[in-house]
């Protein structure tokens, strides 16, 4: 099994906002999902000038809460004359580009963003909303899918919180600070001034935002639903775990069921009600087992999908949750390869980055399912995402499309922030049949030969297959002769490149599931046949391979001829 690399190729853009508006349960007691992309008001600030950052440096904002001083953070701040913008919003796309040779800039794709650019690597985003005094009692919950990056959030001039990296999920129980039945106003700061990658990452919150409500006692905010198959013969057993929170003031008592429904609606399989007693404050696990007959398989040209609603009552109902997922096995055989459903798949796979041609990385949703469509039609049927969490949208795009994802955290790290996002990424993703492996890190070149990499790694590992038992994970390493750290550990060991060091390393490991993590960049552009400066198009065949990798025909050859690889 091999992945490509391919770099940001130019394809035809469509410019669609595609928005997906989700509910489950839109009753006053159930829960609701509402699309918060619309009428954000948008200005730059400035990362060195205090007073062009609308005191934000320089305010006393952080003695008292509520206390947003004379910044752009006050519920009363005037902001007519901002920009209105739709989320997904990328302002780095439109800046223009610099003309300097410095890896900072180059990160942010050569346009004039980052630490030499302070007057355009600070945005605030505005946004007022209300909600009515019968909503009172109900939780609240703003859900960021992507901000980029560091960014700050304020509601009501109350601060809520920050979120480190750009690429995971980041959400706020605003419950609290609410004022029902007159105007609210969010508040977000991004600071883009830092890079985290090597490759074009785009500003601002340049994936979706949602408003989430539900009662008290509810399915768990992120993960609250894990839904997953075991298949026998002609009968899958669909388990359907459900973590229920109680956030009343007392004790609760609480009735958890589920039912599967085919993709026309149609219920074929329904679990019994199960009891559970909540203290105030804590949660508690229900896990229950439906019985499907005569399946219908998701597959790579068959994407089938089912749906799995679970039922929360507290004297009535009080939750309802709704997730699509795929009854299919995956099995990674350290001499066969790969099996779905039993069937041996060789992947031909891609590395992709996130951004595209005219957006930048404020994609509309149907441009996911665009280049997955025709990635399918290249011969592609594995992606990863390179390298960092994916938006939510993509993984939708590959469930219902028929393409594996190797779902990639960014960095290989334990700690506090980035060890949560790799736990929140798990969380987020693992009821998408899509995903077939968890990737647990990228050419960590500075620790990945070393003990402190191994003791990081086996941190990781045991974190995944602790929230996902279902499936396991790889390490993208990008030296080939050397056996020591990350890959003492990792259950299947990833090839970057270097791969003459291949039958040497298996031989020394027969029990190692291998695969290519990256082996070839095909430096070329699809269906031009000669080179061209001027467009900047380079021919399809790739000819010539670059200095730090292969060409797709000389790794091919290798991949075809070992089953274990």
């Amino acid at each position: 099994m091999c992945l490509i690399h391919l770099p940001r190729f130019l394809l035809t853009t469509f410019i669609i906002i595609a928005t997906v508006v989700t509910a489950y349960g839109q009753s006053s007691t159930g829960r609701e999902l509402k699309n918060f992309d619309i009428d954000w008001k948008f200005h730059l600030g400035n990362a060195t000038d205090p007073h062009r950052d609308f005191n934000y440096s320089i305010a006393n904002i952080l003695a008292k809460t509520g206390d947003a001083a004379n910044t752009c953070i006050r519920i009363d701040f005037d902001d007519r004359s901002w920009q209105t913008v739709q989320l997904p919003h990328d302002w780095a796309v439109s800046l223009p580009f610099a003309n300097v040779d410095n890896d900072d800039v180059g990160a942010h794709g050569y346009h004039a963003v980052g630490a030499l650019f302070p007057e355009n690597s600070i945005g605030w985003y505005r946004k007022t909303f209300t909600l009515a005094h019968s909503d009172s009692g109900r939780r609240f919950v703003l859900r960021f899918d992507g901000v980029f990056r560091d960014s700050k959030v304020w509601i009501n001039n109350c601060y809520l919180g920050g979120h480190f990296s750009g690429y995971g999920s980041a959400a706020y129980d605003i419950t609290d600070f609410i004022h029902f039945g007159s105007k609210n106003t969010v508040v977000v700061r991004v600071d883009a001034s830092q890079y985290e990658g090597w490759f074009y990452e785009g500003a601002g919150i340049y994936r979706h935002a949602w408003l989430e409500s539900f009662p008290n006692v509810h399915a768990a905010e992120l993960g609250g639903v894990f839904v997953h198959t075991a298949t026998s013969g002609d009968q899958t057993a669909v388990t359907v775990e459900t973590r229920v929170v109680n956030q009343e003031i007392h004790p609760a008592e609480a009735t958890v069921s589920a039912y599967v429904t085919d993709r026309d609606g149609n219920k074929v399989a329904q679990s019994p009600e199960q009891s559970l007693s909540l203290a105030t404050g804590k949660d508690g696990l229900v896990t229950q087992s439906l019985n499907v007959a005569h399946a219908r398989l998701w597959l790579l040209d068959d994407p089938y999908l089912y749906r799995a609603v679970v039922l929360v009552r507290s004297g009535h109902t009080v939750d309802s949750v709704k997730v699509r997922f795929g009854i299919r096995t995956i099995t990674v055989d350290k001499d066969k390869g790969l099996f779905v459903n039993g069937q041996p798949v060789k992947v031909h796979g891609v590395c992709c980055h996130q951004d595209h041609a005219g957006v930048g990385s404020a994609l509309p949703d149907y441009l996911q399912y665009y280049r997955v469509g025709l990635l399918k039609e290249m011969g592609v049927n594995a992606y990863r995402t390179s390298h960092n969490p994916p938006t939510p949208e993509l993984l939708d795009a590959c469930d219902s499309l028929g393409m594996l994802v190797l779902d990639e955290t960014r960095l290989l790290n334990s700690g506090l922030e980035y060890g949560g996002e790799f736990e929140r990424l798990i969380l987020r993703d693992r009821n998408h049949p899509s995903v077939f492996m968890w990737s647990i890190g990228n050419e960590e070149w500075m620790i990945q030969e070393w003990n402190l990499g191994k003791r990081i790694a086996q941190t990781q590992i045991l974190r995944q297959q602790e929230l996902d038992p279902t499936r396991t994970c790889t390490y993208a390493a990008n030296v080939g002769n050397v056996w020591t750290g990350v890959n003492e550990v990792i259950p299947v060991r990833g090839f970057n490149y270097n791969l003459s060091g291949l039958d040497a390393y298996r031989a020394a490991h027969p029990d190692q599931p291998i695969m290519g993590t990256e082996v070839a960049s095909t430096v070329s552009t699809r269906g031009i046949y000669e080179k061209d400066t001027v467009n900047a198009y380079v021919p399809d065949y790739d000819s010539v391979a670059p200095p730090w990798a292969s060409t797709a025909e000389y790794w091919w050859r290798i991949a075809a001829a070992r089953d274990w690889f």
